[in-house]
Parts: C-alpha cells; sequence; structure tokens
C-alpha cells in the first residue's frame, strides 16, 4: 500500500499538527474542517510553527514554502475520498467520530486506510461500524505533533499486518517513533498519565495542597517538566475528562472515577488554556491559579 496522499478530518491543535508533519515529510495533505476560520486559523499556526523552524535552522525557508505548498483545505468532507490515508482528528466523542466515517464511506477508494487519532475509544468498535475493519487503525500522535517524537499506533482486532506494516512505515518516514498498543482504553500513554492528572485534581479537591504546590511539587520532586494541573490544561479539561470516563466505564474501575472537581471545571466551561482558564486564568500576562 503506497501513502502519497492524506485526508485529515478536523484542523484544530492536533489536526493542524498532524498536517503539518506530514506536509514536512513530503505527503500531498488535504485538510478539512466544518468552518473556514478554522481552516485559517490552521494554515497560520502551521506557517508560524514552520517560521519557528526555519529560526532555529532546523529546516531552510525553501522547506518551508515547500511544505506549504503540499497543503490544501475544504470545507467538504468527502473531497478527502480520494486520498491514499485518512486521519481523523475531531473532537474526542464517539458518535462525532462514527458520523464523520459513515459519511465518508460511500466516497473512499477501495484501497484507503482509516485512522483515527483518537486518545482513548476503541479501535475495533469504531472500526466495526466502517467498512474495512481490516485497514483501519489507531495513529494515536502526541501533542504538540510538530515536536513529540512518539505516535502510539494501535490494532483493531481485525486491523491486518499490511494495514499494520504500512502505518510503521509512514510513522518512521515522518522521522517518529512509534509505540504498538492493545486496544484497550486510553492504550498506554493517557492510561498513565490522565489517572496522574486526575488523582493531582483529587489532591487539589481534597485540599492537601493548592494549584501552585501540586504543581511544584511534581515538576520538582518528580523532575516533570509541566505540573500535572498545568497540564491538565495544556491537554484541555474537557478531553481529560473524556478520558477518565472512557477508562471508568471500559474498566469498571473505581480507581478511574473522574474527579467531582474536574467535572464542575469543565460543566463551568473552564477547560484550560483553550478557553482562558482552567486550573490557572490566562487571560492576564501570565497564568494565575485560580484555587
Amino acid at each position: 500500500m503506497g501513502i502519497q496522499s492524506v485526508g485529515i478530518v478536523g484542523a484544530g491543535q492536533m489536526g493542524n499538527g498532524i498536517a503539518h508533519v506530514f506536509a514536512q515529510s513530503g505527503y500531498e495533505v488535504l485538510l478539512n474542517d466544518i468552518a473556514q476560520e478554522g481552516l485559517d486559523r490552521a494554515i497560520a499556526t502551521i506557517t508560524k510553527n514552520l517560521d519557528r523552524q526555519v529560526s532555529r535552522e532546523k529546516i531552510t525557508e525553501a522547506d518551508k514554502i515547500a511544505a506549504l505548498s503540499r497543503i490544501k483545505t475544504t470545507l467538504t468532507l468527502t473531497d478527502l475520498g480520494q486520498t491514499d490515508l485518512v486521519i481523523e482528528a475531531a473532537t474526542e466523542r464517539e458518535a462525532v467520530k462514527d458520523q464523520i466515517f459513515a459519511a465518508l464511506l460511500p466516497h473512499l477508494k477501495p484501497e484507503t486506510i482509516l485512522a483515527t487519532n483518537t486518545s482513548s475509544i476503541s479501535i475495533t468498535r469504531l472500526a466495526s461500524r466502517t467498512d474495512r475493519p481490516e485497514r483501519f487503525i489507531g495513529l494515536h500522535f502526541m501533542n504538540p505533533v510538530p515536536v513529540m517524537k512518539l505516535v502510539e499506533l494501535i490494532r483493531g482486532i481485525a486491523t491486518d499486518d499490511e494495514t499494520y506494516n504500512t502505518m510503521l512505515a509512514v510513522v518512521h518516514s515522518l522521522k517518529k517513533t512509534t509505540a504498538s498498543a492493545e486496544d484497550f482504553p486510553a492504550f498506554i500513554v493517557n492510561r498513565i498519565l490522565v489517572p496522574m492528572i486526575n488523582e493531582a485534581v483529587y489532591t487539589l479537591y481534597e485540599g492537601v495542597g493548592n494549584v501552585e504546590s501540586i504543581d511544584q511539587a511534581m515538576k520538582l520532586g518528580a523532575n516533570h517538566p509541566m505540573g500535572p494541573l498545568e497540564l491538565g490544561d495544556f491537554i484541555g479539561l474537557d478531553t481529560c475528562l473524556a478520558i477518565m470516563n472512557v477508562l471508568h466505564d471500559g474498566l469498571a474501575d473505581t480507581k478511574y472515577r473522574p474527579c467531582p472537581l474536574l467535572t464542575k471545571y469543565v460543566e463551568a466551561g473552564w477547560l484550560g488554556r483553550k478557553s482562558g482558564r482552567g486550573f490557572y486564568d490566562y487571560r492576564g500576562e501570565k497564568p494565575v491559579p485560580t484555587r
């Protein structure tokens, strides 16, 4: 299976990063979103990130221009049907992902591989609702995509060897490292990472420490580059809550119960950096703890 063109559904934080690394690695990219503003924002972000790479002498100006020339945008989802690989990078809600794949299926080439950037949802279940479960795979990039070296590669129960080996080669062509994960809730990274963030929220909820002391303790005491509450804000508290719910529902273990305070922040619309407030308030010159 030769992959030359890649369709990406969703131009948000993950989608634009995925578009960036594929275009920079020589693939033709077609980026889709439901709003023109989203596509415009994505191209501006990709351009800014490429400019940063140029300023740090990681790539040349000619490399940047070539990468941008490989990215086309569309508001029409079905335009992605003629690409060799489609990567869904929409919101972390299973019903939304199902709708996207259902709309795409009648327009896909028979050999097109379907991939999802889900951080927690069952690959087997998503694949089972398509016409090509053997050519369906989980391709979980880390955020920020242009910087982070890891991609989790998750086979559903029906994913065939040809699809797996093709995607292994594709990820390596992006100069990234794969970690192969079994199809269990949240895979490897988020199975370990998000419960840690949830436990940090419990530590805050129970008054063991405030936002600043919890983050400082983990940065200086465990040598983490970012505190767990700061990291939760960076990921998005709605995404953290969605992953905890997938773990809790899928594994039926009370240790994965989402902290009520995490739920409360999401209900308030305090989702972290992207909404301006989370465990920190980002609306001023520097982030200020909200508790």
